[in-house]
């Protein structure tokens, strides 16, 4: 997952804002518009959108002679992936965890702790399906990008830019 400069990240909140993953998307006319009180140049958000392109945070598609954008992944994928990324940084993960864990608000806690009970309660699931003999391999989900192979059975399939 590459980070974000200034510009591409406000590139990318445009986008996250205005073209929903079902949309058709959004020209580089309507993002220069959005962000129109940086005065940027037509051709410096096209160029923006051509590199955010290149390292695959967002999907193009020809319409006439323009092109229309919109974002490879959520906001949120894009943001836990991150939070993952910041984890390999080294030292122990298990401490960094804790240290955020201890950081975050009670709701955020609740948050928190209702995401891991229901990651452990499929975890349980997979592992009696597992005993009862079914498949215990890859399985076949339906996720943002089509039907994807899901190597982590029981957890759900993550996004193609999170699996980056």
């Amino acid at each position: 997952m590459t980070r974000l400069g200034d510009l591409e990240r406000a590139v990318m909140d445009v986008l996250w804002d205005a073209a929903p993953a079902s949309s058709d998307g959004v020209t580089v006319r309507e993002v220069a518009d959005a962000l129109d009180g940086r005065e940027l140049a037509y051709t410096t958000v096209m160029t923006v959108l051509d590199r955010l392109a290149g390292k695959g945070m967002v999907q193009r598609e020809r319409e006439g002679r323009a092109w229309r954008y919109r974002p490879a992944a959520t906001r949120e994928a894009h943001i836990a992936q991150l939070m993952l990324e910041a984890l390999d940084l080294g030292g122990s993960r298990d401490a960094a965890l804790v240290r955020f864990a201890r950081s975050v608000t009670g709701t955020e806690a609740d948050v928190l702790r209702a995401a891991l009970g229901a990651e452990a309660g499929a975890a349980l699931g997979a592992e009696a399906g597992a005993a009862l003999g079914a498949e215990a391999g890859p399985t076949v989900e339906d996720g943002p990008a089509g039907r994807v192979e899901n190597p982590r059975p029981g957890r759900p399939a993550l996004d193609e830019a999170t699996d980056r």
